[in-house]
């Protein structure tokens, strides 16, 4: 009979002092989309400019993010480093700009899901640094992901367009407005491709952890100066069409300050360094699909289960198969 393993043995086992780690993942990316679905349902109801919105949002985050890291004390930074930083800034000012247009038109749920596109990049090195003979595997994991996109703009996750859900819709306008083509979808993939393309840079730049916290402060103060002209003549632009005066909310602005821009770049960073879970990964995936659905739930939103479940599938497949390792056999 097999005894029992000791409780100190659990205790130190890697699985048992990663369980607060992935708690704290999961309850990081819980909070940051419960801040993208907030800030979506206020966009659509005051018609809020999303430039706007956005830059409002960045300009104390990056006051946050430069008291709380100080660049510019301890050791300092080449400017192999922060040149790099700040370039990164106009990539990152470009991706919350296609982000916030792609929330806008396509909602929240094919949003995030476009977010994971960035894995396209692990098929780019393999084409370009990798074995032919695992070039055609990283394709077909490109083709994965390009279904699943496929089948999320033409509605396969709204319970009134699913082919798996038994609602009907008799009002034919909603329909249109969300059955999507590839054209509009396209504005969150080309967002998630630059993500991952920022966080690239970011390692590439920093190798260290604590120097990784600092240039990111550089970076988001760079996005938020790029995204400065941009806002403004959105606001100019859009002082001139109207001049009704759109009601205030603090909350929408404080749970993306809080959730989506500060403290989900800690939690993104414990993940990566402790449990060595990136951001496009299938692991990533799943718990950012449990979120999805608690938030599908609680806001009452036009929502298919299984269409979900079979298109967010399909993308982690496609994720594993273009961003899995070559093994040496």
């Amino acid at each position: 009979m097999m005894s029992p393993r000791p409780i100190s043995e659990v205790r130190g086992s890697p699985h048992f002092r990663q369980t607060p780690l992935q708690i704290i993942h999961i309850v990081g990316n819980l909070l940051r989309i419960w801040s993208v679905y907030t800030m979506y349902r206020y966009l659509n109801q005051t018609g809020a400019s999303v430039m706007l919105f956005i830059f409002s949002c960045l300009v104390p985050s990056s006051i946050l993010f430069l008291l709380l890291q100080k660049p510019w004390k301890g050791r300092s930074l080449s400017n192999t480093q922060v040149v790099p930083s700040v370039i990164n800034g106009a990539i990152t000012a470009l991706y919350f700009i296609l982000w916030g247009k792609g929330l806008k038109s396509c909602g929240p749920l094919r949003a995030i899901l476009a977010e994971y596109s960035g894995a396209v990049l692990g098929v780019l090195s393999a084409v370009l640094y990798g074995r032919k003979g695992h070039v055609w595997k990283k394709v077909g994991g490109l083709i994965a992901m390009l279904a699943s996109f496929y089948f999320l703009s033409q509605g396969w996750a709204v319970g009134t367009l699913s082919p798996f859900s038994f609602k009907d819709s008799h009002d034919s306008e909603i329909q249109t407005e969300q059955v999507l083509g590839m054209s509009q979808m396209m504005v969150p993939i080309l967002a998630g491709i630059l993500s991952a393309l920022r966080r690239v840079i970011a390692r590439r730049v920093s190798l260290k952890n604590q120097l990784k916290r600092r240039l990111h402060a550089i970076t988001i103060a760079s996005a938020t100066s790029f995204l400065f002209p941009v806002a403004m003549w959105d606001f100019i632009i859009g002082s001139s069409d109207s001049s009704v005066e759109l009601p205030f909310s603090a909350w929408p602005f404080l749970s993306t300050i809080l959730f989506g821009i500060i403290l989900i770049f800690y939690v993104d960073s414990i993940a990566e360094e402790k449990l060595h879970m990136v951001f496009s990964s299938p692991r990533h995936l799943m718990a950012a699909g449990g979120c999805i659905i608690v938030m599908e739930i609680a806001y009452k939103m036009d929502f298919s289960l299984a269409g979900f479940l079979i298109c967010s599938s399909i993308l982690g497949i496609g994720i594993y198969e273009a961003t899995t390792l070559e093994r040496v056999l």
